[in-house]
């Protein structure tokens, strides 16, 4: 019996002894662990994210201006037509995401327009960010498109017609609008602010997501004045704008949201910061593979523009593009590559320019194709030509709010139009043009 007990007092020692050890090594481990390492354990185990590492000091994102103010590429007149056809005249009932969040970064978050059929710039900001506006035009029953959580905002994303349709795409167009952090966003819950949507979108952000573009964009804007180049998200995953580049230019040119051109906008977009910062937001590396990106597709753009001056949905075939050209091909979809080309060429410098008769070939199709499009052609597919009325903007480096407010000032008829304008049951659905 004696024995017995000595050998279950040394199995005994001997257990404890091995605990210890193993218990010593996997503190001495854990403590080697770097911080966001050990969050990433944490997170993985208890099934919550990571806090973010990263403050946000900037109050207001940066701007990307545009280069060039050309009087050749679209007179005042030209400028004032196109944007007359895109005043942000739609229906309260049933209103769109999409629609707000396109007209909202065309317009902004400040301007008022004086006839009160067109949403001005507040009532775009409060319907995106006060659920109780978003309520009032989609009644009680329907799921709010800011969802707080433990401690940030996440805007619902889906094909449904009362949610955003891209991820990140509300962020960015709040973003662009210039809301503050400080901002006010009422959920159904509590308030919380625009700076709880920006930490959450980093925190949810996975590099493996099938669209990019608008975070991209949204971070480096943010970001960027604040030489903020490494962030970890509530994976505790290592995020860097060198892989956020990387990411936009694994796949080929062709895919991506808006027949690619969106990703372009936003690689263009971090080599114009990556200035701004002195260039540290990216590696001279990644900038170099950015621009040799650029230079294909300034090359590719140059060789597939169609004899009228519009680009179509194939233009990445370059030389072949005419050729292969659908005839059947709905208008919208050259709204859409002509307009968002324009749009990106207005903040890339002259080298990854096509040739200069080119795009003002380009900008004449636009002008023409605005002006004879009949309006409810231009309601119903709204998203695409606010894009339009951005690009042209930008070529005469103001902003379609800066220029309508002096334009109205010396044509006070301007607003003046016969309704209706969109509602939220004409705007165009089909096939992809539904994911812009």
């Amino acid at each position: 019996m004696t024995q017995i007990r000595r050998q279950t007092r040394v199995k005994l020692r001997t257990w404890l002894t091995v605990q210890l050890l193993f218990g010593g090594g996997f503190a001495a481990s854990w403590f080697m662990l770097p911080g966001f390492q050990q969050q990433e354990v944490i997170a993985h185990l208890t099934h919550k994210p990571c806090p973010l590492d990263v403050t946000l000091q900037t109050v207001r994102a940066t701007t990307v201006e545009s280069l060039y103010d050309d009087a050749e590429v679209v007179s005042e007149a030209e400028l004032a037509a196109v944007l007359k056809k895109i005043l942000p005249r739609f229906s309260r009932d049933h209103l769109r995401p999409n629609l707000v969040e396109h007209a909202l970064r065309t317009w902004g978050s400040e301007i008022e327009f004086t006839n009160p059929d067109i949403i001005s710039g507040p009532q775009m900001k409060e319907f995106l960010t006060d659920m109780a506006k978003f309520v009032d035009s989609w009644g009680k029953n329907a799921n709010p498109l800011m969802i707080a959580n433990e401690d940030g905002v996440y805007v619902r994303f889906a094909e449904d017609r009362s949610a955003s349709v891209h991820h990140d795409h509300t962020l960015a167009a709040l973003t662009e609008a210039g809301l503050s952090l400080e901002d006010s966003v009422f959920t159904t819950a509590r308030e919380l602010h625009v700076r709880n949507i920006v930490t959450e979108a980093m925190r949810d952000f996975h590099l493996d997501e099938r669209e990019t573009e608008w975070s991209v964009m949204s971070f480096a804007l943010w970001l960027a004045p604040q030489k903020t180049t490494t962030w970890h998200n509530g994976e505790g995953r290592r995020i860097t704008f060198d892989m956020l580049a990387e990411r936009l230019m694994r796949n080929h040119k062709r895919d991506g949201v808006c027949l690619g051109t969106h990703r372009i906008y936003s690689l263009m977009l971090l080599v114009r910061l990556d200035d701004e910062s002195g260039g540290q937001l990216i590696t001279p590396e990644t900038r170099a593979q950015i621009m040799g990106y650029l230079t294909t597709v300034r090359d590719m753009i140059a060789a597939s523009q169609q004899p009228d001056g519009s680009w179509t949905s194939n233009w990445t075939d370059g030389a072949d593009s005419v050729r292969k050209t659908d005839p059947n091909e709905p208008m919208s979809k050259r709204v859409i590559a002509t307009g968002h080309h324009l749009e990106w060429l207005s903040i890339a410098p002259v080298e990854l320019h096509p040739p200069r008769e080119r795009i003002l070939k380009a900008a004449d199709w636009l002008v023409a194709n605005v002006e004879t499009t009949p309006q409810d052609q231009i309601d119903a597919n709204y998203t695409f030509y606010s894009h339009v009325g951005k690009a042209l903007a930008m070529w005469r480096r103001t902003s379609p709010a800066q220029f309508w407010i002096q334009w109205r000032s010396e044509h006070p008829e301007c607003e003046i139009f016969e309704p209706p304008m969109v509602t939220s049951d004409t705007e165009q659905t089909s096939g992809s043009e539904a994911g812009h």
